[in-house]
């Protein structure tokens, strides 16, 4: 079972929020705020947080552009993930990934199960790896992103938790880039 080994420091990490929808503003994105407060109250760095529309290109852009900056580690979007019409996250958002990790959407759905039962096959939350950046795709509701961070990412996210987590393995991301590979 997992761990925390108090001999190890924690290590921040530098993390973007991104709320996807088209009636959210700063003052009313409770799911956007319950990140931030998990992500800060964990001792991580919130290096940027947004809003956009559910658009594909936007949501693309924007996502890409914080791959490509050196100060964040992590990016974390909720809304989006469902089958309505306007529901695009994944689409704009999996075509950037170089990996994609198939677990994180197994265990969320596993985690999600216990609370809302077979209601959680309505939600398409995925992860990847781009620009040796860790991408998570959550829901749009504040208890998705609670159960994400509590049951999934506040672990995975520190350097303590053993015996693995992604923090110990981000240097090594972008082996297959440095070696020309893709």
């Amino acid at each position: 079972m997992s761990r925390i080994d108090e001999s190890r420091s924690f290590i921040p990490v530098g993390i973007a929020v991104l709320t996807v929808s088209d009636t959210r503003t700063p003052e009313t994105d409770k799911s956007g705020d319950t990140l931030v407060d998990r992500i800060t109250r964990a001792g991580h760095v919130l290096r940027a947080r947004a809003i956009v529309a559910d658009d594909k290109q936007e949501i693309a852009a924007r996502v890409h552009a914080w791959t490509l900056d050196p100060e964040i580690d992590v990016v974390i979007t909720t809304g989006g993930t469902g089958f309505t019409g306007r529901d695009v996250t994944p689409e704009a958002l999996e075509p950037l990934f170089e990996k994609r990790m198939d677990g994180f959407s197994e265990v969320f759905h596993r985690i999600s199960y216990d609370k809302i039962g077979t209601s959680t096959i309505q939600s398409r939350a995925t992860g990847g790896v781009a620009n040796a950046t860790f991408i998570f795709v959550l829901p749009g509701s504040p208890g998705a992103c609670k159960d994400a961070w509590d049951g999934i990412l506040e672990a995975q996210l520190d350097y303590r938790h053993m015996p693995c987590n992604f923090i110990e393995i981000m240097p090594r991301l972008d082996e297959h880039l440095r070696r020309g590979g893709a």
